[in-house]
């Protein structure tokens, strides 16, 4: 189920009411991919604080799923122009040498 949006701008024409919507919808869309991955990334931090204490083999698996869902959903913000190729390829590294630094 689509949900309306509700602007109120006073645009010129039909064409710059378009790009209205469509950027307020992009807009949505990359704050949804951005809020997604800092929450991901703070979970996987804690998991590698756990993983630090306890030096368990399950902790690691844990925050390696993590880091996996993580990719995946970097790459597909990517593929949607919500991050630059180099700003995901970036934080994905960060983020494998802080696991493999543990």
């Amino acid at each position: 189920k689509k949900k309306k949006l509700i602007i109120k701008t006073m645009a010129n024409n039909k064409s710059a009411l378009k790009r209205i919507k469509i950027a307020e919808r992009n807009r949505l869309q990359n704050r949804y991919y951005k809020a997604s991955a800092r929450t991901l990334i703070k979970l996987f931090v804690k998991q590698l604080e756990t993983y630090k204490v306890s030096k368990s083999q399950n902790d690691r698996a844990k925050a390696q799923t993590l880091l996996n869902s993580i990719y995946s959903l970097l790459d597909k913000g990517c593929k949607k122009k919500v991050y630059h190729r180099n700003t995901a390829a970036r934080k994905k590294a960060q983020l494998a040498a802080q696991l493999k630094n543990t």
